[in-house]
């Protein structure tokens, strides 16, 4: 159970303020909360919840115990750094109001986002794909259902700076699970 609560709570760290969730604050704010846009954007992240578990799990039959660290912490490292480097756009243009629009876009966002690299690494790195995308899944509902509850809260300056310190942290127990795998820490 240990890839599930520590999944859980990674996703929720590193999903704060994240590109699918702005993209629904701003789309609450804008239009309003429709409960279609809810339903789409919780769909999409638990199908790239999914798909992040079923790639660790494919992975994690392909790497000897001692490599999946290494690869966790890559996973990590990644994780960390699109925190730190990729901003969320504050206003999505959105003319069309299309919900397979939203949904492709969405799908994009969370493809290659810090939860999902989470859900991937933490899935290969404690041999437990499937508690991790479950955490995953569950984060990530979390994480749009409060952006389409409360999306006045993701444009203050606390949420910017919690993503950038979030990012940080990942990128250093990255690093730091790397060295003490290799035997240098």
């Amino acid at each position: 159970m240990p890839a599930f609560y520590l999944t859980f709570l990674a996703v929720l760290l590193a999903g704060l303020g994240a590109r699918d969730q702005v993209t629904i604050a701003g789309l609450a704010l804008g239009q309003g909360r429709r409960p279609a846009v809810l339903v789409v954007a919780i769909l999409t992240s638990i199908a790239t919840a999914t798909l992040a578990a079923y790639a660790a799990a494919l992975m994690l039959v392909q790497l000897p115990p001692p490599a999946r660290t290494i690869f966790a912490s890559i996973a990590l490292g990644m994780a960390g750094l699109e925190s730190m480097v990729l901003a969320p756009r504050r206003d999505p243009r959105e003319p069309t109001n299309s919900l397979g629009a939203l949904a492709l876009v969405l799908l994009a966002h969370q493809v290659t986002d810090a939860p999902r690299f989470l859900v991937f690494g933490m899935g290969v790195g404690l041999a437990g794909p499937w508690p991790a995308g479950a955490a995953g899944a569950i984060g990530g509902t979390m994480l749009v259902a409060f952006a389409w509850a409360r999306p006045d809260l993701l444009a203050t300056p606390v949420a910017h700076g919690m993503r950038r310190v979030v990012g940080a942290l990942l990128l250093v127990t990255a690093i730091t699970v790397f060295l003490r795998q290799i035997g240098i820490l």
